[in-house]
């Protein structure tokens, strides 16, 4: 199954999780109804197999992945030594695209993903045209010349200026200081039923 493009607030809906950074006050209040115009009354016990996927599915969701893209970074977190958990989680985050969002350099990961595929981001002055681009420590990152003038990215810079803890961003520039941790983030959804979905 590929990534889904529909709209943005039916997904938001079927996951239970707000993909969208500006939400409105009226998806907020649908977010735990199920989808369906019988969605208040439809609500049944998940098998343990049901819960596993619905969680793949949040993340999937959340970060814009494709199935096959997400096999492949559990078939590399579990090759590793670890917690697989928070090593998924640290390879989700350093992604090229996730961290141009987390930056403030995008209001969304769709749009960060689109600034990185249009060739508007550069990693150590040099231009990276791939989204799943995985970022290393020490690696500086920072939008185009012709990005940096636009009025509208201009604005969504200057209204975040806090970043992770694993992060630092002067004006337009930002850096993988160190690699993520689980106490880093906040995630809805629940690494361990996904790696135990992979672990079948």
């Amino acid at each position: 199954m590929g990534r889904y493009t529909g709209p943005k607030h039916k997904l938001a809906r079927r996951e239970g999780v707000n993909l969208l950074d500006k939400t409105s006050a009226s998806l907020q209040r649908r977010l735990n109804l199920t989808p369906g115009v019988h969605g208040a009354k439809r609500k049944k016990q998940k098998s343990e197999y049901g819960l596993q996927l619905r969680e793949k599915q949040k993340l999937k969701a959340i970060y814009g992945l494709y199935e096959k893209q997400l096999q492949k970074v559990m078939a590399t977190v579990q090759k590793q030594k670890g917690d697989t958990g928070e090593l998924l989680l640290s390879l989700l985050e350093t992604r090229l695209d996730n961290l141009v969002y987390r930056l403030g350099f995008a209001n969304s990961r769709f749009q960060s993903r689109q600034f990185v595929s249009h060739g508007h981001v550069v990693v150590n002055d040099k231009k990276v045209n791939i989204p799943s681009y995985y970022v290393r420590v020490g690696d500086v990152i920072a939008l185009s010349s012709k990005m940096q003038k636009n009025v509208s990215v201009v604005k969504i810079i200057e209204e975040k200026t806090e970043v992770l803890p694993f992060l630092e961003k002067k004006g337009t520039l930002g850096k993988l200081s160190r690699m993520p941790k689980r106490d880093d983030i906040i995630v809805p959804f629940s690494t361990q039923l996904i790696v135990e979905y992979y672990s079948r």
